[in-house]
Parts: C-alpha cells; structure tokens; sequence
C-alpha cells in the first residue's frame, strides 16, 4: 500500500511538472504565416473532422500539403480526428475547414495542452509506472525513485509540454512493447510496437531491435517446434494489426502509396536545422551536401546506418535477452540518430527512451546521456521562449537523479561494466576507469552549462550567425557518440552478475 501512494505521489509530480510547462510559450506562437507545430497539430484536426479519409494525405483545393500537410502514418491521423470531434462539440472555430487556420485563444490553449497531458495518462505513464515496477531491479524504493527520474525526463516533457506535440504516444506504445516482451506476453508486445511505428514513423529507430529479439528467440525454441509457432503467431500479429491501421487506404493501391511517400519524403535532405548527428558535424569542415546528390546521400547514410546498427543487432539474434533487448534499442537508436536520413534534432527521444530503460542498470551513463540529449534540443527550446522551462528541469532531473538513484556512489568499474575497456587497452597502464568517468562527468556538465549560458548571454559574431546552435551540435554529437561507443562495448560484454545486481539492491 505504502508504494502505491509513492507511486500515485510520483506520477502527481509529474502531472505537475508537465502541466506548468504547459503554461508556457509554444512553437510558433502568433509567428505568421506558418506558425508552428502547434499549428500542425491543429490543422490536421481541422483536416481529418473536415475531409473524407482519401483526401487526407492529397494535395487538393480543399487540403494545401505545402500548409503542414499531413505526413505521418494513420494512427496519427485518427488521433488528430478524435481531438477534432472533442473540439468541435466544445466550439466549432477551432476546426473549421480554412478560417481556423492559425487559430490562437486561451481556451484552444488549455484544450491542446489537456489532449496531450490526457494522452500520457492513457498511454505513456501507465507504461512506465509498469515497467519501473515489474522489470526493474532493487527495493521497493529503488523502483519508485527510477520511476520519478523516468517520469521528469526534461526532453520528451518540454518538446511536447512547450514546443508542442504528441511523442508520448509513439513512445508509449514502444514502452508498452518493450513491456509486454518482458513479461513474455510476444505477441502483445508485437501489437504494441505495430501500433507506435504506425502512430509516428520514426520508431522505425527501435524496429531491429524488437525483430531481432523475437526472432532470436523464436530460433532458441526451435524452428520445428515452439519456436515455429511462434514465430507464425507473430507474423500473423503484425500483418493483422498493420492492415487495421491501414483499412481505410487498401482499397486503392494508389491511396496507400501516396501516404507512403508523405510518411518519407525523402526530397527533404540528408539533414534539418544543426542536428547534432554524424552528418551534420561533418559539415562544418566537408560540405556533403554540395558534393553529393540526394541519391548519394541517401546510399552513404543507409550503408553507415546498417554498419553501426548491426554487431548490435547481430548479438541480440545470438542472445536473445531482455538485457540484450534493452541495450540494442539504445544502439539501434543512436544508430539511426547518427548516421541515418532526414534526422530531426527532436528524434534524439527515440534514443532517450532506452536509455530511461536503463536508469536502474547503469544511472550514471543513462543520467549522463539524458542530459546531454536535452541540452542537444538547446536552440529549439530558445526559438520556443523556453529557456527558464529548460533551466528548471534540467537541474531538477539532474538533481533528483544523482540523489535518488545514487549514480556518482554506484559508479565503479564493475557497476559501471568497464572491463571490456582494460582489454581494448590492454597496451597501456592500468588506469582508474571509474575516477576517469567520474571527472569527465563533471567536465561534461560543467561545459554544457557553460555553452547554455553563452548562447543565452552572448551575440554570435556578424559573420559567425548560427556559432552557438553549431557548438551545441558538435559537443551533443561527441555525447551521443561516446555513449554509442559505450553502450556497444556493454552489450559485448557479460551481462550483469547477480552478486553486483545484489549489491545494489
């Protein structure tokens, strides 16, 4: 009983949290003529309740693409038609067909802000709470500080909370997966996910990952027996639930292709904006762009991507554990961050999701990371009037975190998983890798902090307009790329001993 109340305390402070950054700024606020994603997700509403389902994803006299034409995947789309029928039985203005666009009121405010926060508590909180407390390690109080550290995660709460979008679902059905495959529920867990890549496509992140893993362990049962069976239900599962998303545009091959091409439309470019991945720090010094064609970029990116997904992914369909699982989503995902196509700064949650899997296991590194990937949405937090939202939660999380979950005690050799990194540097002396990280640690945050305040404080130079979005991308990037490196040598080395699991327990 008394862990419930903490539980039912935790998820209030979250509610909390959440909704006081609600009553911020939000992209593109009274910003003419295209406003921001706010916007979007209130002209897809005025779409989808105005239009017939096959004119949603086509450029017609009713429906402009090129004014945030819809470019996700169904679910999205049928979720935006729900919240159009609660607004409209509310007031009509909200969703009515041209003169609504642009539509700013307090009241349009607080419903927007309310169809988000509802979401999570349908979808998004009830998965966390379940997984801290049913596939997490430790005492009673162990799980409930790694729910409150999962539940103020300051990156996923201020991009929907104050920019303004609905990653909680995508992220939750990918969370309710995750959980139905740990409890060994497959085939629900294979619904779960369906449900998350067809709500928002960029969950196409952590697909290797959840087939490896099934199919892995479909091969351990055995392919003549169980594992066969399996493997079936499986297919079945996923076929069934992609053509219930899909019913409405199977009728007409040319209906789903169109909403294909719109789910990836390629034409964009290799990268937007100062993305803090591969490509985007490379073109400081080697302007890709310039010297490649679209198709070319396209090839480069697709075969790095599938270089760096794959050892990772090759270890899971050999070891097919839930260890194995959660360490190749964190890989699968900053593989894809890195190095693969038409990458959003905003798609660093996809790998933040994993890493808050692994907050009990590893806190420090996933502490580390979080921050990082937070400070790496800097300079869309700034255009959004966000930065005391991004101050105050960033020290929250960080302080609450480190306290709660006791990363800097916990942080040796063996808890950390260094002993890979003696064999790789076998060449040189001993070195204290515990103290090591521990500094770098500190440095990280200290430098991070740093550049915060000079992209709030300083004026870039004339010629040097974009300085500070720039340092931001490159030292996120050497964040985001040192913890790649990290959680690849982990997942290559043993799995966690039950003596230091109980250790720390």
């Amino acid at each position: 009983m008394q862990t419930w109340s903490l539980v039912s305390l935790c998820v209030l402070l979250g509610l909390a949290v959440r909704w006081g950054v609600s009553l911020n700024s939000y992209s593109g606020a009274g910003k003419t003529p295209m406003f921001g994603d706010y916007e979007a997700q209130r002209h897809w509403q005025e779409v989808t309740y105005n239009l017939p389902v096959q004119e949603w994803y086509f450029n017609t006299t009713k429906n402009d693409l090129n004014y945030w034409g819809l470019d996700y995947p169904p679910l999205t789309a049928y979720h935006s038609l729900i919240c159009a029928f609660v607004a409209k039985t509310i007031n009509p203005e909200w969703v009515e067909l041209h003169k609504s666009r642009g539509y700013e009121s307090p009241a349009h405010k607080l419903f927007m802000r309310a169809t988000v926060l509802v979401a999570d508590l349908l979808i998004y909180i009830p998965a966390v709470v379940l997984y801290c407390l049913y596939l997490t390690e430790g005492s009673s109080k162990k799980k409930v500080s790694t729910l409150l550290c999962f539940l103020l995660y300051p990156g996923l709460i201020l991009v929907d909370y104050g920019h303004f979008q609905y990653n909680g679902v995508s992220l939750g059905f990918a969370l309710w997966g995750v959980l139905a495959l740990g409890l060994g529920w497959d085939a629900l867990g294979s619904v779960a996910f369906c449900l998350a890549l067809n709500y928002k496509q960029m969950e196409l992140y952590h697909a290797l990952p959840f087939f490896c893993y099934l199919l892995g362990k479909s091969v351990k049962l055995g392919l003549m027996g169980r594992g066969l069976f399996l493997l079936v239900r499986i297919a079945l599962t996923v076929l069934v639930t992609f053509a219930l998303c899909w019913l409405p545009f199977l009728s007409d091959p040319g209906q789903a292709m169109q909403v294909v091409r719109r789910i990836f439309p390629v034409a964009r470019g290799l990268f937007e904006d100062k993305v803090a991945n591969t490509w985007c720090s490379l073109n400081v010094l080697i302007k890709i762009r310039s010297i490649l064609s679209n198709d070319s970029q396209m090839h480069l990116s697709f075969a790095c991507t599938l270089l760096a997904v794959l050892p990772s992914c090759v270890r899971l369909l050999t070891k097919p554990t839930f260890w194995q699982f959660k360490l190749a989503l964190a890989n699968s995902s900053l593989a894809f961050f890195l190095f693969s196509y038409q990458v959003h700064e905003k798609s660093i949650l996809l790998a933040a999701l994993p890493a808050c899997l692994l907050l009990n296991d590893l806190p420090l590194m996933a502490i580390w990371f979080l921050h990082a990937s937070t400070f790496s949405m800097l300079p869309l937090f700034l255009k959004d009037g966000l930065l005391v939202p991004f101050v105050v939660t960033s020290l929250g999380f960080l302080y609450f975190s480190i306290y709660l979950l006791s990363a800097l005690e916990r942080c040796s050799e063996e808890e950390l998983r260094l002993g890979a990194y003696h064999k790789l540097l076998f060449c040189l002396p001993k070195l204290d890798l515990a103290w090591i990280v521990r500094w770098k640690f500190y440095v990280s945050v200290s430098v991070l902090a740093g550049l915060s305040i000079a992209a709030v404080a300083l004026a870039p130079p004339p010629h040097l307009p974009d300085l500070f979005p720039v340092l931001v991308s490159i030292a996120s990037f050497s964040h985001f790329l040192g913890t790649f490196i990290y959680f690849n040598i982990v997942q290559f080395s043993e799995p966690p001993s039950r003596k230091s699991q109980k250790k720390n327990n």
